[in-house]
């Protein structure tokens, strides 16, 4: 009885959780957190579980001390939590320079707000914005202030990452006034529930150690199988279209690469014109290059020869409703789109409709091509093109030459020179002069060091950045790792399948064994070697972690599966197929998906360590239970394939079992980890651990789907290898919901699309 109001609590938390973000999605948070985040029986069937999880744990007189610390790691958790419902209050303090305020407005129930009483006094002295040198991208935040308490001054400061705390009042940077004088501090009154669920998280990451050093413990236990040690597992591999081409007029190779040497700001971030040209050619054409043109002189192109680059068919359009509804061919020129017979810019009336609210398919692509044909104009009239700095009183502001620039900035001679230069350029181009543009280009980098000041990236920046942008990362890996991950998986089902049923394989099976196990270890070891590569170029680059967007993302967890593979394959030579598949199928998703792959400055409350923490455990935890998900899959099909020949089937789907267990411990722990770390980070950065945000509540549900499969003893299904391979492969779809659902479809301040 009490097992079945322990699993039923369960299946009840994680089925309202799951519901409740698709009625946020809705009706909107307000109406989710009154109906189900905030509500008593949400919070009872939490206390219900709680409870239940208790009293199944003494029936069942566990005496594991790692065990029994990890689930009361977690009722202290739930007692935080409880605790900051009942007792904590948040709110907002706004502060003007000079004024003093001792009320700050709380939120209350129901979106009731009230002014109440600091215990204290705050007055403002200063609000600043700081900015990365020579951009317009915020880098920080930082409001200094005064606190006057019983006749004493403290001074104080807050920024992003950064909290002040005064008689159990935590203070966090939220907002400021436009006119930079006022300054708005959250506030964060939890004087028992922050010590409780931090002192919970800390239990919880004390008993996740002690488990894993456990001799006594089930994953310990897992690395002393006899299929393990004896080396059983290693039976489961041994039982176009074209153009037609026309010339365009176009720079040089070298002359066009000397323009890309030239420094931009783009995407408020200094860097290489090369990186401008790369991302223009890449979102014009789809490719990074054009009929064996470089990206430089597709831009190049366009500046100079302007006319005859927009009667070029280079504009790709995807298949879909704007093609057939237009009847547009897959690739068209820039004029195609401007047609007096048809009234001028054809997308014009539904560019209009899509921003009135028409969001169909059709709309949304016309938007995305106008964005690319305004990005075309902007760049023939000027405006894309940066390349002027100028420095004055520290401080370093870039130019374009169609930008209202006046002789008291910069001095009427270097204003000349920012206007003219490129009609100098151009009058030269179209002499066919290119070594007087090549000196001229020489010219415009040496004035950029002159004029730049500390704003441009270091000699190793910009080298990394080249070397970025020369190679295809992504696209190479992915048709590599899952090609390669294909066969292996297939050659390795089919013998399996085969033994299965004729008993056994001979020599040559062998051979071909280890030939698929070499091939397996070389691309497993050059494919991790360019994708370290790779994320080491951005981080160089971009001067923190590569883990900020989708794209990065989505490149971290197929390393962490490469790395996984690897680490697994001398016990489990299954494990090499599973990475290479698996990292394809990532590196896949980051090619084609609309994830933005340009490097760029991250928000300032982005840039914290315990960020770093947070997404790089959470995406190696996220590699691993793909990998489970490979095995349920792979033992599935075996099962389907051999029938009712159960005698050799359950030892091969044991072993794919205990391969999956073994990095499904590790897995959960990482999660937990993770999800812990993410808590801590955001109460750190804006004054909540847990915000029931759809993201936080997916990352919770995974958890607790995968926290289920850890439980075979008091679950006999999950003991048989069918029964557990089934539910693993069916707790992916949380995965997915957590990773692709939250970020392209609930939404959410997490969301990366």
């Amino acid at each position: 009885m009490l097992r079945k109001v322990l699993f039923t609590s369960y299946v009840l938390v994680v089925a309202c959780m799951g519901v409740a973000t698709f009625i946020e999605k809705y009706r909107g948070t307000g109406f989710a957190h009154a109906a189900v985040y905030g509500s008593w029986w949400f919070v009872a069937l939490w206390a219900l579980l709680a409870v239940a999880g208790v009293a199944y744990i003494v029936s069942r007189r566990v005496r594991r001390p790692s065990v029994v610390l990890l689930h009361a790691s977690l009722v202290l958790v739930l007692a935080g939590a409880l605790a900051t419902r009942l007792s904590a209050v948040r709110g907002a303090v706004h502060l003007r320079c000079g004024e003093t305020v001792g009320t700050y407005t709380a939120g209350g129930s129901g979106g009731h707000e009230a002014e109440r009483k600091l215990p204290f006094t705050l007055r403002l002295d200063s609000f600043a914005v700081e900015y990365h040198d020579g951009t317009r991208a915020a880098a920080d935040y930082k409001s200094e202030f005064t606190i006057i308490d019983g006749g004493r001054e403290i001074k104080g400061e807050v920024s992003m990452n950064n909290v002040y705390s005064h008689r159990s009042m935590r203070l966090y940077q939220s907002s400021y006034d436009s006119d930079m004088s006022g300054s708005t501090l959250a506030v964060n009154y939890d004087p028992y529930g922050i010590p409780l669920t931090y002192a919970g998280y800390a239990l919880l990451f004390i008993s996740l150690a002690w488990m894993f050093a456990d001799p006594k413990d089930t994953y310990r236990r897992l690395l002393r199988s006899p299929l393990v040690r004896k080396g059983v597992l290693s039976l489961l591999l041994a039982a176009g279209f074209s153009h037609t081409v026309r010339a365009v007029p176009v720079l040089p190779e070298s002359t066009a690469d000397k323009f890309g040497r030239l420094y931009v700001l783009y995407n408020d971030r200094v860097c290489p014109l090369q990186t401008l040209a790369v991302d223009f050619t890449k979102k014009l054409c789809g490719s990074s290059s054009y009929k064996g043109y470089t990206a430089e002189q597709v831009l190049t192109g366009f500046i100079f020869h302007g006319e005859e680059w927009s009667a070029e068919p280079v504009v790709k359009l995807k298949q879909g409703a704007l093609r057939d509804r237009l009847s547009l061919p897959r690739y068209c020129s820039v004029n195609t789109f401007f047609n007096k017979a048809m009234g001028g810019y054809i997308l014009g009336p539904y560019v209009s409709e899509y921003y009135r609210g028409a969001a169909d398919g059709f709309h949304k692509q016309v938007a995305d091509v106008d964005d690319r044909l305004m990005m075309v104009m902007n760049l023939r009239r000027g405006s894309l093109l940066k390349v002027f700095p100028s420095t004055s009183g520290g401080r370093t502001v870039w130019y374009a030459p169609t930008d209202g620039i006046s002789d008291s900035l910069v001095g009427e001679a270097r204003r000349k020179y920012m206007q003219n230069v490129f009609s100098l350029v151009y009058g030269e181009v179209m002499a066919g002069r290119y070594d007087k543009v090549d000196r001229i280009l020489d010219k415009m980098l040496a004035d950029q060091l002159a004029n730049a000041g500390t704003s441009l990236p270091s000699p190793v920046q910009v080298k990394a950045e080249r070397a970025y942008n020369a190679v295809p990362f992504a696209t190479i890996l992915f048709m590599l790792n899952l090609s390669a991950g294909l066969l292996l998986i297939v050659f390795a089902v089919v013998r399996m399948a085969r033994s299965g049923a004729a008993g056994g394989g001979g020599q040559g099976c062998a051979r071909q064994g280890r030939v698929a196990d070499a091939v397996g270890l070389v691309v497993s070891v050059l494919s991790l070697s360019a994708l370290t590569v790779c994320l080491a170029l951005r981080w160089v680059v971009a001067g923190r972690v590569p883990m900020a967007n989708g794209y990065e993302t989505m490149l971290v967890m197929a390393w962490f599966v490469l790395l996984a593979g690897l680490a697994a394959c001398r016990r489990f030579r299954i494990a090499l197929p599973f990475g290479l598949l698996m990292s394809g199928f990532f590196l896949l998703v980051s090619h084609i998906g609309q994830m933005n792959p340009q490097i760029t400055h991250v928000m300032p409350v982005l840039s914290s360590p315990l960020l770093s923490v947070h997404v790089s455990v959470i995406m190696l935890s996220f590699a691993l239970l793909s990998l489970t998900f490979v095995c349920g899959v792979t033992a599935l099909v075996l099962r389907l394939a051999w029938g009712r020949r159960a005698s050799r089937s359950d030892a091969r789907l044991e072993s794919l079992a205990l391969l999956s267990r073994l990095m499904l411990y590790p897995a959960v722990a990482l999660l937990a980890v993770g999800v812990f770390v993410g808590a801590v980070w955001a109460n750190v950065s804006w004054g909540t651990y847990w915000s029931w945000d759809a993201k936080e509540v997916w990352g919770l549900i995974t958890l607790m789907v995968y926290a289920v499969a850890v439980h075979g003893g008091s679950l006999p299904f999950l003991r048989r290898p069918v029964g557990y391979h089934l539910y693993m492969t069916a707790a992916f779809l949380t995965l997915l919901m957590t990773y692709f659902g939250v970020n392209y479809f609930l939404g959410g301040m997490h969301s990366y699309a």
